[in-house]
């Protein structure tokens, strides 16, 4: 989001953008998209971070925009979403289980500290340390020595290191995973896996506010919570000579459509999701600077099925997935710009099944009739939770209406000022209403959408807000994990996703599209896992 964004969660509701995005607002008026001046700077809209600049901290898409132009990692998607060497030169396996990775020479941090494998090592040990509390934990379970460093609530870990990392040499990483996992040149990509200087570690807590990276661009100050991110291009960076900005003011806004507005008087040179009151207009108001491409963002309605004991019962929850009439939602709210959802899995991840779910079908009849069986709701009345800086009340009220006509209970839709407070209030268990999520894939892969949203570990340290547990569903994961081909894994994936689908711990109502728009100053532009490519920005 962000995915989700991932980048975890989108605010986008790509969690999401993607979707689960949370973005629009305030912004600095003096860091204009005319780019200070003119001077090369560009502006990209984004919404508050939920954490500070720590990679291995932040899930959500908001601050992984910053983190993706501050930091380089192993691997990268490119322009089509395909999996590409970056930091890495060579990844190499004979068993998908040991890996052998050489690195490219020539980076530095922004500090001048060279990077190196062991620079890869203390970050993925950081992050891997439940200690640590990082948001991102569960993606190094693959590690040989994961388990060494999460002995579980109350435990304290025996260890700093995993066991599965090994320092050849300064440009030899070697990696043993605790099983075959063909999609781990994937998860590289991700930013979490980025490598980190000395200086981290000596005050994690100032770099965060500060970062030091070893990507095409390095902060201009420090983070300004609620305002902007300032940052320079990085002269000694090898691909310099590729990145034509000379620097990046991320601005951050608490309301899209005030973004938008920003962005169509040139105020703002990008804003990677258009507001649902800019989708009549964005091609008449932004001629040729607009993108359309299809996404990797899913559209949710959660449900903290382990601290609410109302949300237990799969048919109630089921129910309300068939009292959502998705085809209106997309038709009429989003105007065409989300297709309705009919599984959990993107569409453009290879694994993605055209109608899998039999839940999204709009049946009111068959609602009624689950939902009398399941017992109901207290009161019978329904909360759905979402952040209004994400321009979600819109199609949250339509579904609440569609919900309460088609359920005949009561239907209330609760607005949170930001994405960062529902998802502390999530985090924290306080919240036990339903909500609006998204996710938005970290890494080209079905287990993506699968293992850090719906996985037994991903509750204390990942994305699994339902707090949801099937051991059937844990089993078919690790099998797919260590299927010897992508084809054999896919199936067991899928075999995993059926299970979701049957018992819906969250109900999937919308896949995400991609529609951006920019400035005349920007030429053209790719954006890859809501990320923007650096290297493919051209100014007018």
């Amino acid at each position: 989001m962000r995915g989700a964004k991932s980048a975890k969660w989108v605010a986008i509701a790509a969690v999401v953008a993607l979707g689960a995005t949370a973005c629009g607002g305030g912004g600095d008026d003096n860091s204009s998209g005319s780019g200070k001046g003119g001077n090369g700077v560009i502006s990209v809209e984004i919404g508050e971070p939920q954490n500070s600049l720590v990679p291995s901290n932040t899930y959500e898409t908001e601050g992984g925009q910053v983190i993706n132009a501050l930091f380089t990692g192993l691997t990268k998607l490119d322009a089509d979403n395909k999996v590409v060497n970056a930091m890495a030169q060579s990844i190499e396996t004979k068993d998908n289980k040991v890996w052998t990775i050489k690195l490219k020479p020539g980076y530095t941090f922004h500090n001048g500290e060279k990077v190196t494998a062991q620079s890869f090592i203390d970050a993925w040990n950081y992050g891997a340390n439940q200690t640590n509390a990082q948001q991102t934990n569960p993606l190094f379970s693959h590690i040989e020595g994961y388990g060494d460093l999460n002995p579980g609530e109350g435990k304290k870990p025996t260890t700093d290191k995993l066991s599965g990392l090994k320092a050849v040499d300064d440009n030899t990483l070697q990696v043993t995973l605790t099983g075959p996992f063909s999609a781990f040149p994937a998860q590289l990509s991700f930013t979490a896996f980025v490598p980190l200087p000395k200086a981290f570690f000596k005050d994690p807590k100032g770099f965060g506010e500060a970062p030091i990276g070893n990507g095409p661009f390095k902060m201009s100050g420090k983070f300004k919570h609620n305002e902007e991110i300032d940052t320079v291009k990085y002269d000694k960076y090898p691909d310099a000579s590729k990145i034509e900005p000379k620097g990046v003011n991320f601005k951050i806004y608490s309301n899209l459509d005030t973004a938008y507005k920003d962005l169509v008087a040139g105020n703002l040179d990008v804003q990677l999701v258009i507001p649902n009151s800019g989708l009549p207009t964005y091609h008449k108001d932004l001629p040729g600077r607009y993108i359309d491409e299809a996404d990797s963002g899913v559209g949710y309605i959660g449900f903290p099925i382990k601290y609410n004991k109302a949300f237990q019962n799969a048919d109630l929850r089921r129910s309300i997935s068939m009292a959502i009439d998705r085809k209106t939602i997309s038709e009429k709210i989003f105007l065409g710009a989300r297709t309705p959802a009919d599984d959990f899995i993107s569409p453009i991840i290879d694994g993605y099944r055209k109608g899998a779910c039999d839940a999204c079908n709009l049946d009111p009849a068959k609602a009624k009739e689950l939902y009398k069986k399941s017992g109901g709701l207290p009161n019978n009345t329904l909360e759905i939770g979402y952040n209004a800086d994400g321009d979600h009340k819109a199609w949250v009220e339509a579904v609440a209406n569609q919900i309460q006509q088609n359920l005949g209970i009561k239907v209330v839709a609760k607005p949170f000022e930001q994405f960062q407070t529902i998802l502390n209030d999530l985090d924290a268990k306080k919240y036990q209403g339903a909500f609006r999520m998204g996710w938005n894939m970290d890494y080209p892969d079905m287990e993506n959408y699968l293992r850090p949203i719906f996985s037994k570990d991903a509750i204390a340290n990942g994305s699994n807000y339902a707090g949801y547990v099937n051991q059937d569903f844990e089993k078919l994961i690790v099998e797919g994990d260590h299927a010897p081909t992508h084809e054999e894994a896919v199936k067991k994936y899928q075999e995993a996703d059926d299970v979701i689908l049957k018992e819906m711990p969250y109900i999937p109502v919308y896949f995400y599209t991609l529609n951006s728009g920019f400035s005349e100053k920007v030429k053209s532009l790719k954006i890859a896992g809501h990320n923007i490519l650096w290297d493919t920005v051209k100014l007018s």
